[in-house]
């Protein structure tokens, strides 16, 4: 892919339209981009694709899907407690998402039922709504809102602790948001992937927690789920560069246990953690800029 991807570059002429489709010359627009990205590639480096960077028009909308995406998140913060249903939280996603002129990036993607991923306690990711699973004290539970908007995708997570959370599962869900700011650290254009990924992990195991392995972020904004895939488990100076312009999601599912896990065999979505130790997760989207990041949505 990565070979393919130089030899666009080359056939590219200097004053042929770019490739982003910003309608300026490509001298005048990602040349320069293109260039650094070849030598990095031949220094040994994982470069992005051009499909993997998004044009400042698709960022803004790609902006407006995450407002969304917050709002309805926020939503949910303000009404969960303990007493309702998982069904209620589909609900309430579902409901808040439309009315604001979205579309639930879940429901039925890939055959997934519901409007909403909601995780409680074991369940690492992907738990389904159901009206026979209610909330009560002491529970901790994900909530993992993804929206469509005029076609671009957005995509982040919180942890809600349900009434009185034990001193244990606190714990484990604030450091697992620690970890995050641990690894947004190591997010800067031209660093790698796994920079961020050891920070992550490097935090979690300090505080005597686990990373899952086979689960990650990945890119998103046109699609719901897109390269390149962000692992958790990964070495400094590993894994691809991160460039201005790509999307993608930092979402560590951290387990107070064994990091094994696995999936329910009938419905062969929800995934949890082997030894039914708690589990906890954040997600949040960010781009990378010239100069940084900037997160949008969380």
């Amino acid at each position: 892919m990565k070979i393919k991807e130089v030899q666009k570059m080359e056939t590219i002429g200097r004053n042929d339209a770019c490739w982003c489709g910003s309608g300026k010359k490509y001298k005048k627009c990602h040349c320069q981009f293109d260039e650094k990205l070849k030598e990095l590639q031949q220094e040994g480096h994982i470069i992005p694709s051009h499909d993997m960077i998004k044009t400042p028009e698709q960022i803004e909308k790609i902006k407006e899907s995450g407002k969304i995406n917050i709002a309805v998140l926020d939503y949910v913060a303000e009404h969960i407690c303990a007493g309702i249903s998982t069904e209620q939280i589909d609900l309430w996603v579902y409901e808040q998402t439309t009315h604001r002129g979205g579309i639930p990036a879940p429901l039925n993607y890939e055959g997934f039922p519901k409007s909403v991923c909601t995780s409680v306690n074991d369940q690492v990711c992907h738990g389904i709504p159901s009206a026979d699973v209610i909330l009560k004290d002491g529970d901790i539970i994900n909530v993992d809102v993804s929206t469509i908007y005029k076609g671009y995708y957005s995509d982040s997570s919180r942890m809600f602790c349900i009434g009185e959370v034990s001193p244990e599962k606190k714990r484990l869900v604030e450091v697992t948001k620690q970890a995050i700011e641990e690894g947004l650290k190591q997010v800067r254009p031209w660093g790698h992937l796994g920079d961020m990924g050891q920070a992550i992990n490097d935090y979690a195991t300090a505080n005597g927690y686990t990373v899952v392995r086979e689960i990650g972020g990945h890119g998103v904004g046109l699609e719901f789920h897109e390269d390149p895939w962000v692992s958790f488990v990964s070495k400094k100076g590993t894994e691809m560069l991160m460039v201005p312009g790509m999307i993608f999601t930092i979402e560590p599912m951290i387990n107070m246990g064994k990091a094994d896990i696995f999936v329910d065999a009938e419905n062969d979505w929800t995934i949890y953690t082997d030894d039914g130790m708690p589990s906890a997760q954040w997600e949040i989207q960010v781009l990378i800029t010239e100069d940084g990041y900037e997160i949008l949505s969380w």
